[in-house]
């Protein structure tokens, strides 16, 4: 089983460390999205340096390109991006029921690649083994997530997630056996606890999922969950507290990242930081700006005076302002390298204050200031 040790605990709120083959994850942390065995626009030395402690790629893309044999050949996920440190994998299904054309049976999803359109059918079986072929420290369940918001098609949506569940942790764990007479490492499987909007459901599916022999949890379509605070609390009041727990998707929002831990996540990952730095929408602690406006093309003061990364201890907010209006690409580099970091950062210093006691000063000191006006 995956070791997890709590350090400090307050209520459902806890630090802890993460032990995988790879390396340890402190927590709470903030998991880079790799989406495609890569951070976009950055490289895996930039992630190490800008504080990063694990990436989280997905498998739907890996297994559409480059293969998940391939990766298997590369020697894996950690070798294959030159990353070498914890890693995590989605199972795809986010980006597999989000197609236009997807069908969903109880075996599986039939999908047609948006790359070429090559048809293919993803189950919970494929699914691992496509997992165990990237060869991720941390696998997520092949789970259903339900399109519409109705309770009975949610309802149908997560008694399937259950269903596909037993079938990945039988799979998981035959890959397993494989996996050790080879002496291969260890790789481990989150259950996905389902339920959208409603905490019945919610309780009904952490019930189920906290009863399978699985090493931790995902909490998944919490971007159509309203009142996250109160869904996390039903969840991982359940959910057994010597496991960790990963929030889907979540991170864009400063909010959801103290939300999230105070009401018991672990880690987080979310590829919204880097979008929206891309489009040049800048995290500082007085709330996001958008570098692109003319306000800043003679402003020669740092972005985040704050900030110790590259792009705060060495360029201005003038210079970033003109190489996106002039289409640079290192505007996208050095956006990306602030947004990271920015967020990573305020994960570290939520387990710091969790640590030490001062969770609630810090989380109403920053929130305050960063929601305090609109600076765009």
């Amino acid at each position: 089983m995956l070791k997890f040790d709590v350090e400090k605990s307050d209520g459902l709120m806890r630090a802890g460390v993460i032990h995988t083959p790879h390396g340890d994850i402190k927590t709470p942390a903030f998991i880079g999205a790799a989406t495609r065995a890569t951070v976009k626009a950055l490289t895996m030395k930039e992630m190490r340096e800008l504080g990063s402690q694990a990436i989280l790629a997905n498998t739907y893309h890996l297994f559409l390109a480059p293969g998940t044999e391939l990766i298997k050949n590369a020697g894996g996920l950690a070798e294959f991006s030159s990353w070498h440190g914890p890693t995590f994998t989605d199972s795809g299904g986010f980006q597999i029921f989000s197609l236009p054309d997807v069908k969903i049976t109880e075996n599986g999803a039939k999908f047609k690649s948006h790359i070429n359109g090559d048809k293919f059918e993803m189950t919970p079986e494929s699914s691992m083994q496509a997992q165990w072929n990237i060869g991720a420290d941390i696998h997520m369940a092949f789970d259903h997530l339900a399109k519409s918001e109705k309770y009975d098609d949610m309802k149908k949506a997560m008694e399937r997630t259950h269903a596909w569940l037993d079938r990945c942790v039988k799979e998981h764990d035959k890959l397993e056996k494989e996996a050790l007479k080879h002496k291969r490492p260890e790789q481990y499987l989150y259950a996905v606890v389902q339920g959208g909007t409603f905490n019945d459901l919610r309780a009904e599916s952490a019930k189920y999922c906290a009863n399978k022999n699985v090493d931790g949890f995902g909490i998944g379509g919490v971007f159509v969950a309203k009142g996250m605070a109160e869904m996390l609390q039903v969840v991982n009041k359940i959910l057994p507290e010597n496991k960790p727990r990963h929030l889907l998707g979540m991170g864009q929002e400063p909010l959801d990242l103290f939300v999230g831990a105070e009401n018991g996540c672990d880690t987080f990952d979310c590829v919204g930081p880097t979008r929206m730095a891309r489009n040049g929408s800048l995290y500082t602690l007085d709330g996001r700006i958008n570098i692109k406006n003319a306000k800043y093309t003679n402003d020669f003061t740092p972005l985040m005076p704050e900030c110790d990364c590259e792009c705060c201890k060495n360029y201005t907010r003038a210079y970033l302002h003109h190489l996106f209006k002039t289409d640079e690409i290192t505007a996208k580099v050095l956006a990306s390298i602030h947004n990271e970091h920015f967020v990573v950062t305020i994960v570290d210093k939520i387990r710091a204050s969790i640590l030490d006691g001062t969770f609630a000063d810090y989380k109403n000191s920053f929130l305050s200031r960063y929601y305090k006006k609109n600076v765009l």
